[in-house]
């Protein structure tokens, strides 16, 4: 299928052919009848690609400060390749339109194939002639409007967030500034709210639109026109509420609002403009600011957006999708006319040419469409106790497999191509002799052909059946978010992959047993988790000067792990697991390499109110591991600082940055890197994997190991629990 995507390094923009996404649960695939442009917001992003470097960021310093932030934990290089990574890939551009039902996913019973919705969403409802919509971003097109029309559905929620968050009532008058296609929605739906209205718009012709729509007077703000407008409005008070939908590095919307807002009024922003508020005017005035977050409750809320919990009607009455039916149904009424909005309808096929010419300014418009060409015909129509580790049996397979032809390419295929896999694993098999990259799969279309690009696959493609039935393909990298690990390793180990799974393997202990039955019906044990940092060559180096010991050790590992950003997906907990149980494996897996054993117990407990965890590890010849796991401590301390001390000797690393071996009274050995060296091991690991897979020699990790880490991440919930040590039973 083919979809307009934009270059944001270097601002080009192309109708690209990639996959068809696939049609997971909760959501349906949509065939794109209409796509609406967004001349404010799009337009913003098209133009922000065209900067500099140096301009891109001056005009995101918050990334600015992400990237300063990785840098001090990942280093320069991983920091650079994963900021590249990102800046010369493809996005996707489009959020709002209109199109035919093609496949309905499961637990969808509202909507069937053939029905027309709307949809919405910067990640979902794009300009592409195939989407996936989950639940909660469609809604069905009302009977009679047409497809076109129904196309502005997302900005028109929009729109109606703003006004909602105003309180309009009977007889009010507002002012709205700023009349491109959010100004003149906002103008219609309060005209049909009984609300008069005057408009602010440097624009002569955006102004007389507006007056066609309903607004009482219009003018330009620099002129007197507005400012008489109002005065003869509301007998000199000034209007009850004031609407900012304009853009711009200007500060005179938020003047022109103080001035003209009667006292203890109120002043909406809906769109991105400058917000520098003169304190006196505000002040003295009283106003009340308030903010309209995009399409309404539920935005950038992953538990609605992507999982389909909808918010009870008792507690929010309008949500995103109810907002987006509401705005279809006002036009389907007659209520709002957003025919006299479309200025230019353009074929699917000259997406970059429109572009461009509404960039230049060839092109001036409200609002432009894109019509696809398969649906014009008909879119015009219409101590605890113990916790049992499952114990490992293989039929067959053992450590090692048939060796393949010498001289034959190792051939990978990847299931997932996000940030992870793009920036610290396919770089380096990228490079890597003897490698061929068959395959990419992921559920958005896009993401695998940035992959396909950038990276050298032989096919992208969203069909992850096709792929566990190729049998050129020699093993399988599992880099998905963590509740579909254990399901997507299972179902590669009977397909008779080799498999390589990011850590965690399994989320709980059913999903652990899952995997190891795949692994008994197969006789296919050829499993590796991504746990690198016993690969990292410094502590490899640190481990042999440190050197055999005789007595037990004691160990501790402090994780520095920070506080994440709101609305990451490693805080749905509800689905993909704690945070400890994503990735404390990493931790636990580096402390039995170092103590050479798999733990036998755990203990772990957490203070109220925060992700602080403290878990001691006891091993078989009584040796302990404390992981110190923190998420409240300073952002500038290092992330990773481990000190094993036994026989009168200690190590001690400091991030990957650093090593040191103590003996008696002086260091006996000191390594160190500049931060731009940070290796935690990834390549080192991938060489073995790949390694292994050409010869069939074993793993590189044994099985068992990979269960026992596995078991004792899962043994701290029940741990936290219970309140008492969890005894893990031997998987040898």
């Amino acid at each position: 299928m083919k979809q307009v995507v934009q270059n944001y390094k270097s601002g080009e923009l192309a109708v690209l052919d990639v996959p068809v996404p696939g049609c997971k649960p909760g959501g349906v695939l949509v065939r794109t009848a209409y796509s609406l442009i967004s001349t404010g917001t799009e337009l913003m992003k098209v133009s922000e690609a065209g900067m500099s470097m140096l301009g891109k960021a001056r005009s995101r310093p918050d990334q600015v400060a992400k990237v300063m932030q990785s840098v001090a934990t990942n280093g320069v290089p991983a920091t650079y390749r994963k900021v590249m990574g990102k800046l010369d890939s493809y996005t996707p551009l489009g959020y709002s339109l209109c199109g035919v039902v093609e496949q309905v996913g499961p637990g969808i019973d509202e909507v069937k194939v053939g029905d027309l919705v709307a949809c919405a969403g910067n990640e979902h409802a794009l300009h592409a002639e195939l989407n996936w919509v989950p639940k909660n971003l469609y809604t069905r097109v009302p009977d009679g409007l047409a497809p076109r029309h129904a196309a502005f559905g997302t900005v028109g929620s929009i729109a109606l967030q703003g006004v909602r968050q105003g309180g309009p009532q009977l007889g009010e008058v507002a002012l709205v500034i700023g009349l491109g296609l959010i100004g003149q929605l906002v103008v219609q739906l309060l005209a049909a709210a009984g609300v008069r209205v005057v408009g602010a718009d440097p624009d002569p012709v955006r102004c007389e639109l507006a007056e066609r729509l309903g607004a009482a007077a219009c003018g330009d703000p620099a002129s007197a026109a507005v400012e008489t407008a109002v005065a003869e409005l509301t007998g000199g008070h000034g209007v009850d509420q004031v609407y900012l939908a304009a853009g711009g590095g200007s500060n005179q919307p938020v003047e022109l609002a103080a001035r003209l807002c009667r006292d203890r009024g109120r002043v909406v922003d809906i769109g991105k403009c400058r917000l520098d508020l003169p304190w006196n005017a505000y002040y003295e005035k009283e106003l009340d600011v308030r903010f309209s977050r995009s399409y309404g409750p539920g935005r950038y809320d992953p538990e609605y957006e992507l999982e389909g919990r909808d918010y009870p009607i008792g507690y929010v009455r309008w949500t995103e999708r109810r907002n987006l039916a509401c705005f279809l149904d006002l036009v389907a009424r007659g209520r709002v006319d957003v025919e006299p909005l479309v200025s230019h309808i353009a074929d699917f096929d000259d997406a970059v040419e429109t572009y461009r010419r509404l960039k230049d300014g060839d092109l001036k418009a409200v609002a432009v469409l894109f019509r696809y060409p398969e649906h014009v015909g008909e879119a015009e129509e219409a101590e605890a106790p113990a916790v049992a580790v499952p114990a490992v049996t293989r039929r067959g397979g053992g450590a090692s497999a048939p060796a393949r032809p010498a001289k034959a390419p190792v051939r990978l295929a990847f299931v997932g191509a996000g940030n992870y896999a793009t920036s610290m694993l396919l770089p380096h098999l990228a490079q890597r002799d003897g490698v061929e990259l068959s395959t990419v799969v992921t559920t958005t279309a896009l993401s695998a052909a940035n992959a396909q690009r950038k990276f050298g696959f032989a096919e992208a493609t969203t069909d992850l059946d096709a792929v566990l039935g190729d049998k050129s393909v020699d093993a399988v990298f599992v880099v998905t978010r963590h509740s579909s690990h254990a399901e997507l390793t299972r179902k590669a180990l009977l397909a008779g992959k080799t498999v390589f799974v990011e850590k965690p393997l399994a989320l709980t202990e059913d999903e652990l047993a899952d995997v190891l039955a795949a692994v008994e019906e197969s006789g296919n044990d050829r499993i590796q988790v991504g746990f690198n940092r016993r690969f990292a060559p410094l502590l490899n180096e640190a481990g042999k000067r440190f050197g055999a010991r005789t007595g037990p050790a004691s160990l501790r590992y402090l994780v520095n792990a920070g506080q994440l950003q709101h609305g990451s997906w490693y805080l749905q907990q509800g689905t993909e697991g704690s945070r400890f149980a994503g990735e404390g494996g990493h931790f636990i897996d580096t402390a039995s390499w170092l103590l050479g054993a798999d733990p036998v117990s755990v203990y772990a407990v957490a203070p109220a109110g925060n992700e602080d965890l403290q878990v001691v590890l006891r091993y078989p010849d009584g040796s302990t591991a404390t992981i110190s796991y923190v998420t409240t401590g300073a952002p500038g301390f290092p992330k990773e600082t481990l000190d094993l001390v036994a026989d009168g000797k200690v190590l001690r690393l400091d991030d990957f940055v650093r090593a040191t071996v103590y003996d008696g009274h002086r260091k006996r050995w000191v390594s160190s890197r500049l931060p731009k060296a940070r290796d935690k091991g990834q390549n080192a690991e991938l060489a073995a994997f790949v390694k292994a897979v050409r010869t069939g020699g074993p793993m590189p990790v044994p099985l068992e190991s990979l269960v026992a880490t596995t078991a004792a991440t899962l043994a701290v919930r029940a741990g936290l629990a219970g309140g008492a040590p969890v005894t893990l039973a031997s998987t040898r």
